[in-house]
């Protein structure tokens, strides 16, 4: 599973109208962010792994003027909450209970990208919320490989981030496709892989390259897309795979000079334009 490395957050600010909620559902409690309360569209953004909640930073105000923003800090990259990630099965559900607990029985979009895309996925199959539209950026599905070999990639992916953990972050840099980063941007990541524990890390990449889905996946969700950037084409191929079969009815959008991850952080505008695109139809 890649990662995305990011440009720099400043968390200390205070977001516009934010509403900060304590949610506890089943297997997982969450803060989950608000902004825009007063619009009566729901839009709920899921962040990838190795970065917090505020990667949706920059689109938060293209959106909030219009739609009502839910924005859950997915456990073990919560700094208010001193917890381990569980899983992607169980972050599914904890949402599921929460939008329930607050009568939400219908998102107009839902969005997420890499780790976040595979929670998008489960969320669907699913089937306990109504999404009108739903985007997986990038997102990763379970591998369709023998359990051994699971086992070997889940272990290749943990020493690489434990080793940018220890201080290594250089060669993160190298292993995956990113967009170009600043000193600081470097230092964002170093603070996010200090702040997470190892236990999260396995259960990061251990659960969202093999989270249990249906052989027959029933969605009630419209219109579905998976975005995809050119610069992770290849690596998507599996995946890209994968929904087409899970989700036959996807409709698949390519972004020229993107890295994975990269719509949010350095091309927010395109993200938020495309939401909006989809939330039209």
């Amino acid at each position: 599973m890649q990662i995305p490395l990011l440009k720099i957050y400043k968390t200390e600010e205070v977001f516009g109208n934010e509403e900060e909620i304590i949610g506890i559902g089943m297997g997982a409690s969450m803060t989950y962010h608000e902004f825009g309360t007063e619009n009566k569209r729901v839009v709920l953004l899921i962040h990838p792994a190795v970065v917090m909640w505020d990667y949706f930073e920059y689109v938060i105000p293209l959106l909030e003027k219009d739609f009502h923003l839910i924005i859950p800090a997915l456990p073990g990259y919560d700094p208010d909450q001193k917890e381990d990630f569980t899983g992607i099965e169980e972050i599914a559900a904890a949402i599921e209970g929460w939008l329930k607990e607050k009568e939400i029985p219908e998102v107009e979009c839902v969005y997420g990208c890499s780790m976040g895309g595979a929670v998008v996925a489960k969320l669907l199959a699913n089937n306990v919320i109504r999404f009108e539209h739903a985007v997986m950026d990038g997102g990763i599905t379970p591998y369709q490989l023998p359990w051994l070999i699971t086992r070997f990639i889940a272990l290749r992916d943990f020493i690489m981030i434990s080793m940018g953990k220890l201080g290594g972050i250089k060669l993160l840099e190298k292993a995956f496709s990113t967009d170009e980063l600043s000193e600081e941007d470097i230092r964002y990541e170093a603070k996010i892989l200090k702040m997470i524990s190892y236990k999260t890390i396995w259960r990061t990449f251990d659960s969202a390259n093999n989270y249990a889905m249906p052989t027959h996946v029933v969605t009630d969700c419209p219109y579905i897309e998976y975005w995809v950037a050119d610069a992770e084409e290849k690596d998507r191929k599996w995946d890209i795979a994968y929904i087409k079969k899970a989700f036959p009815n996807t409709h698949f959008v390519r972004f020229k000079d993107v890295g994975h991850g990269g719509l949010a952080p350095f091309h927010p505008d395109k993200l938020a334009k495309g939401i909006r695109k989809l939330c039209n139809k």
